[in-house]
């Protein structure tokens, strides 16, 4: 097939230092080439992912009104030109505006909650069968389906092939909070739970250093417990280092407190067979099966007793839940079946 992908103007493909959605972008490119798929890529000028054709968006901001028409434009010039079989959309639906009407076949993946206003207005506005969405989850899914159309939950993966298992890990192992140290991510949490269970306590990620709320709540509610209590902060880690550091945990301690789209970092640490402790909100219930590669929880008490009880899980059967669900492999070859199956609904339409 001939495919063109689109990921959002601001962000670079592949990231320089940290991303998300940039990195499964990237890596979809290379997979779907190595498929033997000619690939083209939509997204930020100065993109150095490897694709068979590569189009720089003239507008870099997608909150811009003058930068959207043209970006819309312009995506609607490259399909002209690259004549693909399918596009498949990272970045905003209004792009998509000119091809909804067309006969090639449009997937637009949600990587957080849907603005049903504008999904609805694609649904009523495509020809039938053009325009199929999915979401990072199930979750974004159902969070989708009240706007109308055909929505599909495919998961985000992790780099499996750079995460190893740590079969086994020793009985004062310590316990990891690894995300963004905020309020929405439960680090508060993460720190009563071991203090509680007598557990140390590895905190990494970065943090806000400004005058915003979450820098008020790293400022009165996190600094303080720095250093006491066998509580410790790491700052920011790369991948090298959040390998060692999800492998020589007992534990991931992340225990949301807002309805997680995915969390990639959730399945990083299956991947390397560290049980993951959360709470069952948003998507967290697809990731987690409760006392197989993890508890979810609803409250520091119910913490404390996950912590005493996942020693007796196996790490090993996390890992094959990471590699089973949320493998590269896993994931591409879910949107190969979607490409499938959408290219066949609209030629017979």
């Amino acid at each position: 097939m001939r495919l063109l992908l689109t990921a959002d103007p601001e962000i670079e493909v592949p990231p320089r230092l940290y991303g998300g959605i940039e990195r499964i972008v990237d890596v979809l490119v290379r997979r779907l080439r190595a498929a033997g798929h000619t690939v083209g890529l939509a997204a930020r000028p100065g993109s150095e992912c490897p694709a068979d054709a590569f189009f720089a968006w003239p507008g870099l901001s997608s909150l811009s009104r003058s930068d959207t028409i043209s970006n819309t434009r312009f995506l609607w010039k490259t399909v002209r030109a690259f004549k693909p079989d399918l596009v498949h959309s990272f970045s905003r639906v209004a792009y998509l505006l000119p091809l909804l009407r067309g006969r090639i076949p449009l997937v637009m993946s949600y990587q957080r909650e849907p603005t049903l206003r504008t999904s609805g207005l694609a649904v009523k506005l495509a020809k039938p069968g053009v325009i199929t969405f999915t979401g990072c989850s199930d979750y974004i899914a159902r969070r989708g389906r009240p706007a109308g159309g055909d929505w599909h939950g495919i998961p985000n993966f992790a780099d499996t092939e750079a995460l190893t298992l740590s079969p086994s890990v020793p009985d004062d192992a310590p316990l990891v909070f690894l995300s963004r140290v905020e309020e929405i991510k439960g680090a508060h949490w993460a720190i009563e739970i071991a203090r509680r269970a007598g557990r140390r306590l590895v905190i990494a990620g970065n943090h806000s250093t400004g005058n915003d709320p979450e820098g008020e709540f790293w400022r009165r509610r996190i600094a303080p417990e720095i250093g006491r209590g066998g509580i410790e902060y790491v700052g920011p880690v790369d991948d090298v280092q959040k390998n060692v550091l999800l492998g020589q945990a007992r534990a991931m301690v992340v225990p949301i407190q807002w309805d997680e789209p995915f969390g990639i970092v959730f399945a990083e640490a299956l991947a390397c067979g560290t049980p993951v402790i959360s709470c069952p909100r948003g998507a967290l219930p697809e990731i987690v099966r409760r006392g197989v590669d993890g508890f979810l929880i609803k409250s520091i008490e119910e913490g404390c007793e996950a912590v005493e009880r996942v020693g007796g899980l196996d790490r090993a059967e996390c890992r094959r839940r990471a590699e089973d669900h949320f493998s590269a492999d896993a994931v591409v070859a879910r949107y190969l079946d979607l490409y499938g199956k959408v290219s066949a609904r609209l030629a017979s339409v």
